[in-house]
């Protein structure tokens, strides 16, 4: 059985070599070069670029430099559109509760707020109150406000925000609802790459967020961790960043430059 199958393996190892290499050239590589890195012989790489051109992941240009076809990016395209966050990032959130015993959320933006679509419980018997499906204002969340600072990346783009939704809600004395507060604080959230909720959203509670890319420009969801302040000083949270960080990257890198 493993002879039958070890040529198929190799044909396939072959197809996504080639699929990686193209992918590292986005201006074409010629055919030479193209065996120089990925290593396989001429012949073996003419026919699995044939079989690749036949199915729309190569085409070959007027030059004879050879690029990635169109055929993968629909599928990624796809593959992104119906994607299920959840599903996905549901282990990542098991591992993140698991190490800081914290509740978790995973959140998405509509419009004026943020809608929770995850939440993983702590051990501790003092628990939060949100729930999956409920509905927070974005501007005072730490979820909301680490998915407003990468949609509306420029100032402009948050007064318009703002003024779309206004007036602010100001949900405890913390709250912010003034157009200028939040430009000042979604500039600091793109420079840290986090969010903070220091009581803004509920008395005595503190939160920090953290955005999930997946790949694309503008965040799909974002990933928060929820405590009672004496159990999430300013002081932990620095300590749960990192980790908070290293979850949300994992699920999928951001784009380059989106992050410092």
């Amino acid at each position: 059985m493993a002879e039958a199958t070890a040529p198929v393996l190799e044909s396939v190892d072959r197809a996504l070599r080639v699929l990686e290499a193209l992918a590292e050239h986005g201006g074409g590589i010629a055919l030479d070069d193209l065996a120089k890195t990925t290593g396989i012989p001429k012949s073996s790489l003419h026919r699995t670029l044939t079989a690749l051109r036949q199915r729309g992941f190569a085409t070959r240009q007027e030059d004879g430099r050879y690029l990635l076809g169109g055929e993968l990016l629909r599928l990624a395209f796809a593959f992104h559109e119906r994607l299920d966050i959840r599903a996905v990032a549901h282990p990542f959130l098991e591992r993140l509760r698991d190490e800081v015993n914290e509740t978790v959320h995973l959140g998405i933006l509509d419009g004026h707020d943020v809608v929770y679509l995850d939440k993983l419980e702590c051990s501790h018997s003092i628990r939060l109150t949100s729930m999956v499906g409920g509905r927070n204002p974005a501007h005072c969340t730490a979820v909301g406000k680490a998915l407003l600072a990468w949609a509306y990346p420029t100032d402009r783009e948050i007064r318009g925000w703002a003024r779309r939704h206004r007036p602010l809600e100001r949900r405890t004395p913390n709250t912010i609802t003034t157009e200028a507060a939040l430009i000042r604080e979604m500039a600091r959230i793109r420079r840290d790459g986090y969010a903070k909720d220091l009581e803004e959203s509920e008395r005595g509670v503190h939160c920090v967020a953290a955005p999930v890319f997946l790949g694309h420009p503008v965040p799909r969801a974002a990933v928060s961790v929820s405590a009672p302040r004496d159990r999430l000083p300013p002081a932990r949270i620095l300590d749960v960043i990192p980790l908070l960080s290293a979850i949300t990257r994992s699920l999928g890198p951001p784009p380059t430059g989106a992050l410092a």
